[in-house]
């Protein structure tokens, strides 16, 4: 795997009035990576996503993105910069009032050009990639399921093609075949497309079985950005409870029970 780093955060700072989130934050995203970001409640796993992804603007401290520092681009360079993300939001954030097809299709149509007809059928495609069915397309988010939401929202993230995979929380509220599903599905992607995937989770079984590094969110800062046996070993109350206690054993079994028998 290439050490390129394709996301550069230095010395981040992001402020809520008198709360101070993140303070002095450094982090890279390697080219071809699954990076799982953890952290207790209240750590600002979510605010850095979007600090990197420029929904929100730090306080203090730089981002760069593939070399560019994104929010000193003038807004057209920055659009086009934007448009090598794919952002998977916490519950699919999907649009009530279009079918999971209309929702595919509308970042085709306002940022690549394409007329309906063309986004809808290139909608299709996606669909198929995320492994839903063609039915699936005309139906709207509140008569599919939550795993369905989750590959159909997965899909808009994937519409144009991304370099870069932004995921936040994508396996909460499945059931734990879904949940493993979908982290087997993130998998084949990143080989397939030779994404980078940034991947907020507080998920366990995610994080053995498909994270190349784990970063830990602690004190303001990231405490430490590893190999998850190096993170799990790093001497930390929080990360200490987090990967030792009986759900971190579970899915450290499970991750090499699965090795083995591959």
């Amino acid at each position: 795997m290439s050490q390129t780093a394709v996301i550069q955060v230095r010395a981040l700072v992001n402020r809520f009035g008198q709360q101070t989130v993140h303070n002095n934050l450094d982090l890279d995203l390697k080219q071809g990576e699954i990076l799982g970001v953890v952290g207790g409640s209240g750590t600002g796993k979510s605010v850095l996503l979007r600090s990197i992804v420029g929904l929100r603007r730090p306080n203090a401290g730089t981002v760069h993105v593939f070399g560019e520092e994104l929010l000193s681009l003038p807004s057209l360079q920055r659009s086009q910069l934007e448009r090598r993300f794919g952002v998977l939001y916490q519950r699919g954030a999907l649009f009530s009032s279009l079918t999971v097809a209309e929702n595919i299709a509308l970042p085709l149509i306002e940022h690549a050009g394409l007329n309906r007809a063309s986004a809808e059928r290139l909608a299709l495609v996606k669909l198929a990639l995320v492994g839903l069915p063609r039915e699936a397309g005309d139906k709207y988010p509140s008569e599919l399921s939550g795993g369905m939401v989750k590959r159909a929202a997965l899909a808009r993230a994937l519409a144009l093609e991304p370099d870069i995979l932004f995921l936040d929380e994508p396996t909460a509220g499945l059931d734990p075949i879904g949940a493993a599903a979908f982290d087997q599905l993130i998998l084949t992607l990143r080989d397939a497309l030779g994404l980078s995937v940034f991947l907020v989770t507080h998920d366990l079984d995610t994080l053995y079985t498909i994270c190349d590094r784990v970063a830990v969110l602690a004190e303001k800062r990231v405490l430490v950005a590893d190999r998850l046996a190096v993170v799990a070993e790093t001497d930390n109350p929080w990360i200490h409870e987090y990967f030792h206690g009986p759900r971190g054993r579970a899915a450290e079994q499970a991750a090499s029970g699965a090795a083995g028998r591959n």
